[in-house]
């Protein structure tokens, strides 16, 4: 019955989240000037091929019927048809849904494999010389901009020095590989093409570095007060009384108890590059969700840019979920349902 409740009690905030986003953005994309029928028909088109398209856009009704209209059909799943590419915007998001979050993981596994250990350095050596720089990183990460950062590493790697590209996801000339998962890494290796692997991951250097940054901060803090928690604890002044090593103290006794609190911050930090890769994308012309929304919102493409919020959204929720599911089994004394 426990596991029931909370089931259902997961399911209608799952409901509720995308009932609210629908709404936000669709009031915020309705409140944005400008005619979609009149940028689809062009400038020199007559009022009546203009109204034409409105008609059967559905952009004549009412905006609560347009609304209701909508909501009818995103619960049974379908999200619209893009204004811009003629084609369902499930389906497009789908096309171009692999490649965000190949670009999304690459960017949350450089982040963990930065921010744990300078979190955990900088815990270790308090007030020290390598704490003051992990500090100064951190804040360096959260108050960057994706794409100022983006920009001055285009200029750096690829104008001056030429070591890196400076967008795209292959180099020109080479042909993507079979689709098995979309992402090039793997697709690529699954078809044995290293030349293609290699340009892959050049091409997705620069990028998964961009959004790692910005989240390489929140990372690093939150594993840094952790360990300064954990390593006051009781437990702690125990072991190394016993005469422990201060690297078995510190890995195998304060970081495995450290990690606990911080699985929410790194977990949710997938939905964050998620949104984050909006700004990424266009800097690099990076082929993902991101670039997608953003062409859709210059050419008043509501559907998309609802359909990409509400998926990213659920995304984002579904994470939510599965951590606070995954928090429980890592430590049952948390949370609890009666």
């Amino acid at each position: 019955m426990a596991f029931f409740h909370l089931l259902r009690k997961q399911l209608t905030d799952i409901l509720i989240v995308v009932i609210g986003v629908s709404l936000i953005t669709f009031v915020i994309s309705h409140l944005i000037p400008g005619d979609p029928a009149r940028l689809i028909a062009g400038e020199r088109a007559s009022d009546e091929i203009v109204a034409g398209i409105r008609q059967q856009l559905g952009l004549d009704l009412p905006l609560y019927q347009q609304y209701f209209r909508y909501m009818g059909d995103l619960l049974q799943g379908d999200l619209g048809q893009s204004i811009r590419t003629h084609r369902p915007v499930l389906e497009d998001l789908q096309l171009f849904f692999p490649a965000t979050l190949e670009l999304a993981l690459a960017a949350l596994l450089l982040s963990i494999l930065i921010g744990v250990p300078l979190g955990v350095l900088s815990a270790v050596y308090n007030n020290r010389w390598i704490d003051h720089i992990s500090r100064t990183l951190a804040v360096a990460g959260i108050s960057t901009p994706a794409f100022w950062l983006g920009l001055g590493l285009i200029v750096l790697f690829y104008g001056h020095l030429g070591w890196l590209p400076g967008g795209g996801r292959l180099d020109q000339g080479l042909t993507p590989p079979p689709t098995v998962t979309g992402f090039y890494l793997i697709d690529t290796l699954l078809a044995g093409d290293l030349t293609g692997f290699a340009s892959a991951a050049r091409h997705l250097l620069l990028p998964a570095v961009t959004l790692a940054f910005v989240n390489l901060g929140v990372i690093t803090r939150q594993i840094r007060g952790a360990m300064l928690e954990q390593l006051g604890e009781d437990y702690i002044r125990t072991a190394r009384a016993y005469g422990l090593s201060q690297t078995t103290v510190v890995l195998s006794h304060a970081l495995p108890n450290a990690l606990i609190p911080s699985i929410t911050v790194i977990g949710l930090a997938l939905g964050d590059l998620l949104y984050g890769a909006v700004l990424t994308e266009t800097v690099f012309a990076w082929p993902g969700m991101g670039a997608y929304v953003v062409k859709s919102i210059q050419a008043l493409d509501f559907p998309a840019v609802m359909g990409f919020a509400i998926v990213v959204s659920f995304i984002y929720v579904l994470l939510n979920r599965f951590i606070d599911l995954l928090y429980r089994l890592v430590d049952p004394r948390i949370g609890k349902v009666n």
